[in-house]
């Protein structure tokens, strides 16, 4: 974004949406770590984090009496996720290890995306100030701070491909080894050897469509939501009571919409891991 002057239309929005790395460096470095957003690994780690930390409150709070709401709350949630747990994966041993999974994910994707809830520009102004402040950069323009992570593709497709390792794993602790590789040439189509490449191209593209469609669906939903945020924020700036009455109202009811998606959006990749990983228990 310019520094020297307000930034226009574009720059604003290009500005919101580019992510903190370490681009300009990689030169000097032996690994070249230029392409990693820092502010989605940030934002991803911490709120995973807080996941873990929210669910450990809640075992050592837990009570066999009368629990509060807040045990109360987090028991439905158990509740669902164990229900839909034994309607997709009938083994009871994999349901110890794989609810648990799916109830964190399900928490950690809904804490991702309600970052998307946040001001616009509270965060990143906050980050640019401390920034100008401690005399890395002149201006608190050249700060970038992108707060979503899903709506970062690298996170979702990050974890789509550990559901992916999930669903090999428990292929081969199902199947074995030999049973899932006999499987892998066998199906759909048959066990004559002559169909034994197009099986193996079919199974093949059916983990790859899997796996980059559970990934952009989360994130094609939550960078959309971002990016309509970002130019709600930007009818705001503009200097006319309509301009900003419009952001309000705009973005109150964009606000109050967007909540059902960050939810729905958490479910749906909570559900499409159980899914997953419900067909890797089942043979073709």
């Amino acid at each position: 974004m310019a520094t020297g002057h307000a930034p226009t239309a574009s720059e604003y929005v290009t500005h919101h949406l580019t992510n903190l790395n370490q681009t300009g460096h990689a030169q000097e470095a032996i690994v070249d770590w230029s392409y990693i957003n820092l502010d989605s690994v940030f934002w991803g780690f911490g709120l995973g984090a807080l996941t873990v930390f929210i669910l450990w409150r809640v075992a050592q709070k837990a009570t066999s009496g009368v629990p509060g709401r807040f045990q109360g709350f987090f028991e439905i949630m158990i509740e669902m996720v164990n229900d839909q747990a034994k309607n997709i994966i009938h083994s009871a041993e994999s349901r110890k290890f794989v609810a648990p999974v799916a109830l964190t994910v399900f928490i950690w994707v809904f804490l991702m995306n309600f970052m998307d809830l946040l001001p616009v520009d509270l965060i990143p102004m906050a980050w640019g100030g401390a920034l100008v402040s401690m005399g890395f950069v002149e201006h608190a323009g050249e700060a970038y701070m992108r707060v979503v992570p899903t709506a970062d593709i690298n996170i979702p497709m990050g974890m789509a491909i550990s559901v992916l390792l999930m669903c090999v794993y428990y292929n081969i602790k199902i199947k074995g080894f030999g049973g899932w590789v006999h499987e892998l040439f066998t199906a759909p189509f048959g066990a004559h050897p002559l169909l034994w490449p197009v099986n193996f191209v079919m199974q093949m593209i059916e983990f790859l469509a899997k796996t980059v469609s559970h990934g952009l669906r989360l994130f094609g939903n939550l960078f959309a939501g971002e990016l309509l945020f970002v130019l709600i924020a930007l009818l705001g700036s503009t200097a006319t009571v309509f301009g900003f009455l419009g952001h309000l109202v705009a973005g109150s009811i964009w606000a109050i919409f967007h909540v059902l998606i960050i939810v729905l959006q958490a479910f749906i990749f909570m559900m499409l891991t159980l899914v997953y990983v419900g067909q890797a228990h089942e043979g073709h």
